[in-house]
């Protein structure tokens, strides 16, 4: 049987954990290690400057589940090191995300931190997300979508260093009209920053803003979800600009 590590970045007790970890069981081993707290906008954070703490909460045949107050990135890495103590892990499944992680949101995303903290291990990875914030979000209309795109995963040959983004647009699952390969949008938040009092008087700041999408890409992931398409976007953590390398010659000494 294969050997699955399963987190997120809503925390242990999501219903979208709770979701994947469901469709997850009858691919193979299934091993949980997720955050004791909501950690969504964590990106790839790690905890280096306070201990960590891992508790099982549960062991039976073919599946055993942990909790840490780290962050996702954290919760793979122990899960990989500590946990499953080096064995050899076939996939990692990371989500369902309790909202989009498109275009840019990937950068921010301890969701997909998780899965491309995965890939750079050399394990297939794959983060998913619903395109519905509610806590209590129905999830039954993609569990057949999702089913799908992990027997495909386990199946295709994935390069090393590259993760899967799985966006589903909230709808229902007859007005899904299928899934598409996409390109990351060029999108961005406009971020404003609303200025409060604390009951003593002291100012203190709450981040909002706008997504914005003015370049409608028909081959984006954006676009794929506004058709009410599932995107799937192949990411990976190479950040080099190589196209830019030869124009940056001259800094060379």
């Amino acid at each position: 049987m294969l050997n699955i590590l399963v987190t997120n970045d809503d925390g242990i007790r999501a219903k979208g954990l709770r979701t994947l970890i469901e469709i997850a069981r009858p691919f193979g081993n299934i091993t949980v290690v997720a955050p004791q707290d909501p950690m969504s906008g964590m990106g790839h954070a790690i905890t280096v400057n306070r201990p960590l703490r891992l508790s099982l909460l549960k062991k039976e045949e073919n599946y055993q589940e942990y909790v840490c107050v780290g962050t996702p990135v954290d919760c793979v890495k122990i899960g990989l090191k500590v946990v499953l103590e080096n064995q050899k892990v076939d996939l990692i499944l990371s989500g369902i995300n309790h909202g989009s992680n498109a275009s840019s949101n990937v950068i921010y995303s301890g969701t997909m931190g998780a899965a491309i903290e995965g890939s750079m291990e050399g394990i297939k990875s794959v983060g998913f997300s619903l395109l519905d914030y509610h806590h209590d979000a129905d999830f039954s209309q993609a569990s057949d979508f999702i089913r799908k795109i992990i027997a495909d995963a386990i199946e295709m040959p994935i390069p090393k260093g590259i993760s899967l983004n799985v966006n589903i647009p909230k709808a229902q699952k007859e007005d899904i009209k299928g899934i598409k390969v996409c390109k990351q949008a060029d999108a961005y938040w406009v971020e404003d920053y609303i200025a409060r009092k604390d009951p003593w008087g002291l100012d203190y700041y709450w981040l909002t803003g706008e997504f914005v999408d003015k370049n409608i890409c028909p081959d984006s992931d954006i676009h794929a979800l506004r058709e009410n398409y599932i995107s799937i976007v192949p990411v990976q953590y190479d950040l080099t600009a190589f196209d830019v390398i030869g124009k940056l010659k001259n800094l060379n000494s």
